[in-house]
């Protein structure tokens, strides 16, 4: 499974570009046109909005700043400079067609790139993401079109916080966001890509190849 991940670096690309790619990539994945795709990428400054209930409610004082509505799972959340974001574009296997525990793994994949930089993420019960501290330093937001994933995970890396005081992201405090500059020297983004790459690839093989859990 790991050799069929096909990986694709974007750049720094605006978020509106990304979005039709990856759509691009979801209708082709699920027609068998291309391989299981993890894309990546950095954007420009942009709110995206989720279909959580009143989401648009904790958009407070974007300015300039675009806000797009999107078909994915979740509130409100930032993407832009410094911030890696990655969208694995995979078929979830017959006997692998549990959401939570897609989005469970998501997390697990975050967890493991930042303890690379010796930074001891974890999960909480009650909101996605991975924290550090009690703050958030990796959100999730995932949506599935014939068990086909997209949309994916975003990892705060030497992004400006400032950017998150405009909204309320994931419908909390934004002093609830940190970052990895936050806790340790953090890496260029070339590396935290690629460590995002590594740890995406090994866990979705291992993922997807496991039984169905049962009972």
């Amino acid at each position: 499974m790991a050799s069929s991940l096909r990986v694709e670096w974007l750049g720094h690309m605006p978020y509106a570009e990304a979005h039709a790619r990856m759509l691009d990539f979801v209708e082709a994945r699920a027609a068998d046109e291309v391989p299981d795709t993890l894309l990546l990428v950095e954007h420009d400054p942009v709110y995206t909005v989720g279909r959580h209930r009143d989401a648009s409610a904790n958009v407070l004082l974007p300015g300039d700043v675009p806000v797009v509505d999107v078909k994915r799972g979740g509130d409100v959340t930032f993407h832009g400079p410094g911030q890696l974001t990655a969208y694995p574009i995979v078929r979830l296997p017959e006997h692998r067609r549990d959401v939570m525990g897609w989005l469970h793994g998501l997390e697990t994949v975050c967890t493991r790139v930042v303890a690379r930089w010796g930074i001891n993420g974890s999960q909480d019960p009650r909101n996605t993401g991975v924290w550090v501290e009690g703050r958030k330093i990796a959100a999730i937001g995932i949506a599935l079109r014939r068990w086909v994933s997209f949309h994916g995970f975003a990892i705060n890396n030497t992004v400006d916080l400032g950017w998150f005081q405009r909204v309320n992201p994931c419908g909390m405090d934004s002093s609830l966001v940190t970052r990895i500059a936050d806790h340790a020297a953090p890496p260029a983004l070339e590396t935290l890509r690629d460590a995002a790459a590594e740890e995406f690839g090994a866990w979705w093989a291992e993922w997807s190849a496991r039984p169905a859990e049962t009972g």
